[in-house]
Formats: C-alpha cells, structure tokens, sequence
C-alpha cells in the first residue's frame, strides 16, 4: 500500500482510478533512491512536473502504464481498493530506485505539468540487467470506518 498519499489526490482516487476520460491513464514513475526527499515534503507537490522538481526520475527503467486497474468497494470492510496488474520492467538498468509514485495522466498528450500524483511507494531496487516485477496488491486502500 501507498507511504503517503500526495495532498492534491487526497478523497479523489477512486475517481482518477475510474479512469473517467477517453484517454487518460495511470502511470508508474520510478524515482531514483538519491536526493529522495522526504515524505512530508514530498506530500505537498501538486503535480508531477513539481515531484520532478524535487526528485530525480530513473528515465533509464521509464514510465509504465498501470493496466486492469480496478476500484473496488467493499461494503462488508467499509472501504474502497484500488488494484492493478503487477508492474514487470525487463532488463534493468540505471540508478537505484528508492520510490515509485503513481499518477493520474488526464490524456495520453499530457505534459507532467498536468500529471496528477496520487500516491508515494518505497520501492528499494538496484537494477542489474534482470527483469524485476513489482508486485501490487492494492495499492491504495481506503476506509470509511470509524
């Protein structure tokens, strides 16, 4: 599940996750493990291009389609989940990957200026010419109990 979920996306998931426009997408973005910055500050970026701004992208493993996305609602547990398909990149390569952050791509045009990240994942991967798999298992959950 999610290390933070990013202020702008907060009470919107399931909506981005519904993919809603014709040619919106959500995307996986593999940030470097140097100069991550930290999780409170990290929550206040509004928009890809600012995480960018913060962070290092490894361009090298590059951005991964989320596919079979589904948003789940649980009446029994009282909570929404949101789930994909796991995340293969094939014969790694580049710098460490010490976060993954997931984001709402309006249209398949959009510039990272318009890119929405939704949510944070620490990820510790050192790419070594093997393939690795990112295994997600609901990668964001949440509850209406009180």
């Amino acid at each position: 599940m999610a290390t933070i979920v990013f202020n702008v996306a907060a009470g919107r998931l399931a909506a981005y996750a519904d993919l809603p426009a014709a040619a919106d997408s959500l995307i996986m973005v593999p940030l470097a493990a140097a100069g991550l910055p930290n999780d409170a500050t990290m929550r206040d970026y509004a928009t890809l291009a600012a995480v960018k701004a913060g962070a290092t992208e490894q361009t090298t493993l590059g951005r991964k389609t989320l596919t079979n996305v589904t948003v789940t609602v649980d009446n029994a547990a009282d909570r929404v989940a949101i789930d994909c398909d796991d995340v293969t990149w094939t014969a790694t390569a580049g710098a460490a990957i010490g976060a993954v952050v997931i984001c709402y791509k309006p249209d398949t045009a959009s510039a990272d200026s318009a890119i929405i990240p939704l949510t944070k994942h620490d990820v510790t991967m050192t790419p070594d010419g093997t393939n690795f798999t990112l295994t997600v298992s609901d990668f964001f959950r949440a509850s209406s109990a009180s």
